[in-house]
């Protein structure tokens, strides 16, 4: 039996890069630990095969969303069948959506115009947010601060304390994963000490983000022990009491059973 029950956040098993071994990917993950996964949308055009997949497991949780980095792909049909698809299907938050100012060449405005409209959608159904933020926390908090949201997660934040605490009374968790793992990585691993444990959740971003002992492979769910060990490392605790703080906290965001 695994040593801990984990929960990854933040997890792509949707997407391409698992399309040959995505159900060996999952039993490994599975054989690790991880007992659940959030799987957020990136573009409409997945949404229905991203929904089938959660389907066929009740440990996979579908989150819909238009992602910032993806604008070419979206069109304006596409934020209209956010509502119906949310009625249809419950998932448990609406994500991936944000803000990616580190991309130059990503018009803003128009980022801003897709993610409020996706506040509003989430707002009328009173769900979670899966925050995608790049270089852009202040303009998104002030966009959260203009709504009434049960939270969300803010993915693979790197923020600074003071926007962290922002994030944490507006009731969001803070998602750490492979750049934990990294030791040059000195920034977040003073940041994922100075937390409140009751913020933190655990994620990996596959395929990307991957972790140190992966480096230049392809990321994957399998390897979220070793986030958990990282975590636990930083924070002087043991692997045990961050695991089933972490997997509270996520439970509790997205209203897992």
């Amino acid at each position: 039996m695994p040593e801990f029950k984990l929960i990854d956040t933040h997890c792509h098993l949707d997407i391409e890069q698992f399309d040959t071994d995505r159900e060996e990917v999952l039993a490994r993950a599975r054989k690790n630990g991880v007992t659940d996964l959030i799987i957020p949308a990136v573009t409409a055009d997945r949404w229905d095969a991203l929904l089938a997949l959660c389907a066929g497991d009740p440990g996979l949780h579908a989150a819909l969303g238009l992602h910032p980095v993806y604008l070419d792909q979206h069109d304006g049909k596409d934020i209209d069948k956010l509502p119906d698809a949310i009625t249809a299907s419950r998932p448990v938050a609406v994500g991936e959506i944000g803000l990616d100012y580190a991309l130059r060449e990503l018009d803003r405005k128009r980022q801003i115009s897709l993610l409020e409209s996706q506040l509003e959608i989430a707002e009328s159904f009173a769900m979670p947010v899966i925050l995608h933020v790049r270089k852009a926390h202040d303009d998104i908090i002030r966009m959260l601060k203009k709504r009434t949201l049960p939270g969300g997660t803010v993915h693979a934040f790197n923020g600074s304390i003071q926007q962290a605490e922002t994030y944490i009374e507006m009731g969001f968790k803070l998602g750490f994963g492979g750049m934990l793992t990294f030791e040059r990585s000195s920034k977040l691993r003073r940041l994922a000490k100075a937390l409140p444990a009751s913020a933190l959740v655990l994620e990996t971003d596959a395929p990307d983000l991957t972790v140190a002992s992966h480096q230049g492979e392809r990321n994957s769910p399998e390897y979220l022990p070793e986030v958990l060990a990282a975590l636990a490392e930083v924070r002087e605790e043991t692997r045990e009491e961050v695991a089933a703080r972490t997997s509270a906290n996520a439970r509790e965001v997205f209203n897992l059973a």
